[in-house]
């Protein structure tokens, strides 16, 4: 599973990407078959509440999921853009069994 990691108008502290690195491995327990997984946050601008995007981007043969949530905190956002991204994995675990 090849990881890329992108922000945007902003430098990613060592924790964050730290973070993101430790959450992303978990997506094979639910689909060894993940080629790729794509990361970008970004500040939206103006300053205002819930101003950090997190854009998650898996890659499935045949297949690509995209997520995107929005909240106070990049942390947040990328906890809540991988629960959204595992639901989908698992639709789409189902859709191909049937």
């Amino acid at each position: 599973m090849n990881v890329n990691f992108q922000t945007i108008h902003f430098d990613a502290k060592a924790d964050l990407e730290a973070f993101v690195q430790k959450k992303v491995v978990k997506l094979e327990q639910y689909s060894d078959q993940i080629t790729n997984v794509d990361i970008a946050m970004k500040v939206i601008k103006p300053e205002v509440a819930n101003n950090k995007e997190v854009m998650l981007k898996v890659l499935l043969p045949n297949n690509e999921l995209v997520v995107t949530k929005t909240a106070d905190s990049f942390e947040e956002a990328f906890d809540n853009a991988m629960d959204s991204m595992i639901r989908s994995i698992q639709k789409t675990k189902e859709k191909n069994r049937n």
